[in-house]
């Protein structure tokens, strides 16, 4: 099964134009059909900052009592990312 089949065709030219905009962004020169020349950092770089935009990583830091020692007080974080 592939898991690559766009729910929408009709949004391949908003992925498209979404991409050429991330590659901007990046400082990648991307242009309209092949792009074979680009290094895998290059594109590596412009997926990661689409996924980056679609689904932004949150973090949340609060602090807790130490459950062992009177006084001590920790900092925790938490990354989550909301998928929808």
């Amino acid at each position: 099964m592939n898991s690559n089949k766009k729910v929408v065709p009709e949004a391949k030219a908003a992925l498209d134009k979404f991409k050429m905009e991330v590659a901007n962004e990046v400082g990648v020169n991307l242009k309209e059909g092949y792009n074979g020349d680009i290094t895998a950092k290059q594109a590596g770089s412009i997926g990661g900052q689409m996924v980056n935009n679609i689904c932004p990583v949150r973090t949340v830091f609060f602090t807790r009592n130490n459950r062992t020692l009177d006084g001590h007080v920790h900092k925790i974080g938490y990354e989550y990312r909301i998928v929808i």
